[in-house]
């Protein structure tokens, strides 16, 4: 079992109350970490720890930043077994955890990069000697909100934009999920960062709302980012409006997966299974929707449901498990009323939709019509949806029939034809031939619609993470009208 303390200015702290939660293994019910649970006060020592660090962090030297980033990205890799050692706060595989510690070191590689990129401009003025500049400056303290889906990726990239920027951090970490957040603050300051760089907040379930208003309320909190539900993401966005915060909010998804009738089925298959099925389904950009062509849809399905009967779901620990387990009992309950909801209005189940407990196994359904609600409501869970059409045009309608716009992907064997088609998908990314669920370091990272907006990734989010200020220097005298 994990004692999870606060990370307040370099220092381990319980809650300023004493108290705790609980987070328990969804597979067995055994405690997993036993989590401090902050308070308001606890909220504001965070906040004003990370803002008395802020002017030596800011001020120190690019390549000094890029040097102590690049320590704790080492450092992060390091400690990969101890991170999958927490995988059981949220029932997840250990390779999905190990994949979480290697993207979340190169994300952290790739924010070092950047910390020499930050430039501005000068810009010609009219008004004689003056010498005129667009700066971009560090805000000051960012707040970052991660979810547990994918909690050393998400809670990393939450952070390390930020810190090359020049900002200090406050991370709220997931209450599902807190023993890797805390983790991840504890291996930055070990690193070498500095005493209230990074600062973790852990906060009992009930108290988050509560928790989240009073950080985004701070006047020292300049900047919020927010990766997870879009219910939660607007809440978080009309909190930052109210207090004039720029929020950058990557949400839920609803992933397109379009196949032509000239796609290479073996080749969408194994992409259609790794998307919709890795990490139960629990990803952003997992999925969703199979928007097939009616000339191969029958041919599509039967090729998937042979693949899909190789990926057993079970417990994480049990090597003939391909899959793991939800992040609890009643998201399967919730997806299972999502799957009966569709088979009574006509689709057909053609593989899984068997749960016990919070292990549910990898399930397909053909047929799919706006009907019924897996057509439009995200299921977050290893569940897919056929849905069949002729022609490009009708195909490309129904991808962009959902209030979501998050990842894509289209397969197609001409790849004019689907780049033509990919740029009028509605959403913030689109791969061809590839699978919805994909991410690097480097890349601009953000969705469309009830999906969000802004873009996480490296000199994607400089833009976000700094304040641009214009800067004069008058050279010789200057004539004023009075």
């Amino acid at each position: 079992m994990l004692d999870v303390p606060l990370l307040i200015g370099g220092q381990s702290r319980p809650a300023g109350d004493g108290r705790t939660f609980e987070r328990r293994n969804p597979v067995t019910g055994e405690v997993v970490s036993t989590v401090a649970a902050a308070t308001l006060e606890d909220a504001d020592a965070a906040v004003a720890a990370a803002q008395a660090a802020f002017p030596a962090w800011s001020a120190l030297a690019p390549n000094e930043r890029r040097t102590r980033l690049l320590k704790a990205a080492e450092q992060l890799q390091a400690n990969s077994a101890r991170f999958i050692a927490a995988a059981g706060e949220t029932g997840a595989m250990a390779n999905w955890y190990g994949f979480n510690v290697k993207l979340a070191a190169n994300i952290l590689r790739e924010a070092a990069s950047m910390t020499t990129q930050i430039t501005g401009q000068v810009i010609p003025s009219d008004m004689p000697g003056s010498f005129a500049m667009a700066l971009r400056q560090p805000c000051g303290v960012v707040l970052g909100i991660a979810p547990w889906n994918a909690p050393v990726i998400l809670a990393t990239r939450a952070i390390a934009m930020p810190l090359a920027c020049g900002n200090t951090v406050v991370l709220k970490a997931s209450e599902l999920s807190p023993a890797v957040h805390r983790l991840i603050g504890q291996i930055l300051h070990e690193a070498g960062l500095g005493d209230g760089v990074v600062n973790v907040i852990s906060n009992a379930p009930a108290d988050a709302p509560a928790i989240v208003e009073r950080l985004i309320a701070n006047p020292a909190v300049r900047r919020v980012n927010f990766t997870g539900s879009t219910h939660v993401g607007r809440i978080v966005g009309e909190l930052s409006a109210r207090h004039l915060k720029p929020a950058l909010l990557e949400l839920g998804g609803k992933a397109p997966f379009i196949v032509l009738d000239d796609a290479d089925l073996d080749a969408a298959v194994e992409a259609a299974a790794f998307g919709a099925y890795f990490n139960q389904g629990q990803i952003c950009m997992s999925t969703e929707r199979l928007i097939v062509d009616d000339k191969v849809a029958d041919d599509f399905v039967a090729r998937l449901t042979a693949k899909i009967a190789t990926l057993h779901a079970g417990h994480p620990d049990d090597p003939a498990s391909v899959l793991g387990s939800l992040v609890d009992v009643r998201a399967g309950e919730r997806i299972l009323g999502l799957i009966d909801d569709a088979v009574s209005h006509g689709a057909t189940l053609v593989a899984g939709g068997q749960c016990e407990g919070s292990i549910l196994q990898p399930t397909l359904l053909d047929h799919v019509t706006d009907r019924m609600r897996l057509y439009r409501e995200e299921s977050f869970g290893p569940v897919a949806v056929v849905v069949r059409a002729n022609g490009d045009e009708a195909l490309l309608r129904l991808a962009n029939d959902s209030e979501f716009g998050l990842s894509s992907a289209i397969f197609s064997r001409d790849t004019g034809r689907a780049l033509a088609l990919a740029q009028r998908v509605e959403s913030g990314i689109c791969h061809i031939n590839g699978p919805t669920v994909h991410d690097e370091a480097q890349m601009p990272f953000g969705g469309v619609k009830s999906s969000g907006y802004g873009s996480f990734g490296a000199s994607a989010s400089i833009d976000f993470f700094t304040q641009l200020r214009w800067v004069t220097l008058q050279n010789g005298p200057r004539h004023y009208p009075i």
